[in-house]
C-alpha cells in the first residue's frame, strides 16, 4: 500500500505547479470513457488538478489542459479516441499552452498508446492506469515542454490519500478494491487493470465518514468483481456490516458481482442490514453451458438460477439487473435461444446487452467459430425484443406498492416530473417540488413505463 498523502517528494511537485500557474487562471477538461473506475479515476485526476491550482471548464474550447480518460472493453473505442484526439489539433493551434493528455485502460495496452504517441506529436501526456499517483510529476514535465509516455507493466499497487474532485450531488462512489483475477476469455481488465488488490477496510471506512461529511447520502462501493473482496480475512459480507454502521449514511450500494462468488452470508447481509439496497448487478452473459464454458465464467446456469432463487426468497422486494453478450465465438442459434430463455425465467428488471466485439489480446479474440457482424446484430435485436416484453412485465406487480425513494432530479421533458429509485434499484416518477432532491419521499406506485414505475408523493 501506498500512501501518497505523505509523500513529500509529490506534495513538493504539487507546490512547485501551484506557484507556476498562480496567477494564469488555468483550467482543465476531462473526458471520461467506459464504467464507474473509469469516472473515479477522473475524480482523483480533477482532485489532483485543484490541488495544483486549476479549475475546471465547462467544455474543451476554454480549457488549457484537456485529458482524455480512455476505455477499451467496447468495440471502435480505439476509433473513437483516436478521432476526439485529433479534433483536439485545432485547439492547440489556437491556444499554444494547451496541454493535451490521454490515459486510461487503452493507453495501458502498449501497442495502442505507441500508435497514439506516434500518430499524434502534439499529445503532450501519455499514461497507463497504474501511473494516477505520478500525475503531479508528469504535469510538471508537460507544463515544461517534455513528451511524457508512462507506460507500466505491473499488477498494480493499492494506492491511499488521492484527493479527489467529485461530482457534486448526493450520491458518490467509492473503491474497495482493484483489478480481477477472473480472466473471462472475452474481457481486457485483467490486463490492463492487474489482479486483484483489496483495501484495507479502515481506509475504505475513513473515506466513507469523509464523503458523508461532505454531504453524501448514498455510497456505492465498486471492484471489478466486490464479492471477491478480502483484506486478512475480512470478506465483502463482513465490510458491508462495517460500512452499514457509519452514522449519517442512508443507503449503500455495490457493483459488480460476480455469480461465483455470491455466497449465503452475502444474502444475508442483502437481507439483514438496513441500509443496504435490496438491488444486485448480476452478469449472466449467456444463458448457455456451453458458451459459459468457452467464456470462463466458472459456473452454469443452474447455478446461477439456484443463486436467483436464493435471492428472490430471502430479500424481500429484491431486483436483479445484468448483463448479456450474444454472439460469442461459436454461439449456436441454440445456444442463443437458451439465453433468451433464460431472460424469460429470471425477469430482470434491467439488463445491458452487447453484440460481441474482439478485444486485442484476449482468448475470445483468437477462437475459431466467430460469428459474423449481420448475424450478431441480429440476435442482439431479437434479444432486446425479448426484454421489451419481459421488463414491464415485471413492473405490474408494483402497482400500489408504497416505498421510499431518493430523489435524484427532475424530469422536464414533458410536466416537470421528480425521479428517484426504491431501495431496489426501481426508478419512480412522481410530482413534487425540486427542493426534495437528495431527500428521502414516501411514494406510492400507480402506474409504469417500460423500464419506471409512476406515483404520487404519501404522507
Amino acid at each position: 500500500m501506498i500512501d501518497v498523502s505523505k509523500d513529500t517528494q509529490m506534495m513538493e511537485a504539487i507546490d512547485r505547479i501551484r506557484a507556476s500557474v498562480s496567477g494564469l487562471n488555468l483550467k482543465y477538461f476531462i473526458e471520461t470513457y467506459g464504467c464507474q473506475m473509469n469516472e473515479h479515476d477522473s475524480e482523483k485526476l480533477a482532485g489532483m488538478l485543484v490541488a495544483c491550482g486549476y479549475t475546471k471548464a465547462e467544455g474543451k474550447n476554454e480549457a488549457d489542459l484537456i485529458l482524455f480518460n480512455t476505455c477499451c472493453v467496447r468495440e471502435h473505442a480505439e476509433l473513437r479516441t483516436f478521432g476526439n484526439v485529433g479534433f483536439v489539433k485545432e485547439l492547440k493551434q489556437q491556444n499554444p499552452r494547451l496541454i493535451l493528455g490521454v490515459c486510461g485502460c487503452m493507453m495501458q495496452q502498449k501497442e495502442v498508446a505507441d500508435k497514439l504517441y506516434k500518430r499524434f506529436p502534439f499529445v503532450d501526456m501519455i499514461f497507463g492506469t497504474h501511473e494516477l499517483k505520478n500525475f503531479p510529476f508528469m504535469l510538471e514535465k508537460a507544463l515544461n515542454n517534455q513528451r511524457v509516455f508512462n507506460i507500466t507493466e505491473m499488477d498494480g499497487e493499492v494506492v491511499e490519500g488521492l484527493p479527489a474532485e467529485r461530482t457534486p450531488g448526493f450520491s458518490t462512489f467509492i473503491n474497495i478494491m482493484y483489478g480481477c483475477n477472473n480472466f473471462c476469455t472475452y474481457c481486457i481488465v485483467p490486463y490492463v487493470r492487474g489482479r486483484e488488490r483489496s483495501r484495507n477496510p479502515e481506509d475504505i471506512l475513513n473515506e466513507v465518514r469523509e464523503v458523508i461529511g461532505q454531504g453524501y447520502s448514498e455510497i456505492t462501493l465498486l471492484g471489478q468483481n466486490v464479492n471477491s473482496y478480502n483484506y486478512d480475512g475480512i470478506t465483502f459480507p463482513m465490510l458491508l456490516s462495517m460500512v452499514n454502521l457509519v452514522p449519517g449514511l442512508v443507503r449503500l450500494r455495490f457493483m459488480t458481482s460476480h455469480p461465483k462468488d455470491l455466497s449465503d452470508e452475502l444474502i444475508d447481509a442483502m437481507a439483514s442490514l438496513d441500509k443496504v439496497c435490496k438491488h444486485i448487478h448480476l452478469p449472466v452473459q449467456s444463458g448457455s453451458n456451453e458458451i459459459l464454458r468457452r467464456m470462463n465464467r466458472r459456473y452454469t446456469v443452474e447455478h446461477y438460477m439456484e443463486l436467483v432463487n436464493k435471492l428472490r426468497s430471502r430479500i424481500a422486494d429484491v431486483e436483479i439487473t445484468t448483463d448479456i453478450i450474444v454472439g460469442f465465438p461459436g454461439e449456436t442459434e441454440e445456444d442463443f435461444q437458451a439465453t433468451c430463455e433464460l431472460v424469460r425465467n429470471v425477469g430482470y428488471s434491467n439488463a445491458y446487452t452487447f453484440a460481441y466485439s474482439p478485444r486485442q489480446g484476449t482468448i475470445a479474440a483468437a477462437m475459431d467459430e466467430q460469428i459474423p457482424q449481420d448475424e450478431k446484430r441480429r440476435r442482439l435485436n431479437a434479444l432486446n425484443a425479448v426484454l421489451a416484453e419481459t421488463i414491464p412485465a415485471g413492473n405490474e406487480k408494483y402497482i400500489g406498492y408504497e416505498g421510499d425513494i431518493l430523489v435524484e432530479g427532475v424530469d422536464h421533458r414533458d410536466e416537470p416530473l421528480l425521479f428517484g429509485k426504491l431501495s431496489n434499484f426501481k426508478m419512480v416518477y412522481v410530482k413534487g417540488d425540486e427542493k426534495l432532491i437528495g431527500s428521502l419521499v414516501h411514494v406510492r406506485v400507480d402506474g409504469f413505463r417500460f423500464n419506471s414505475l409512476s406515483g404520487r408523493i404519501v404522507e
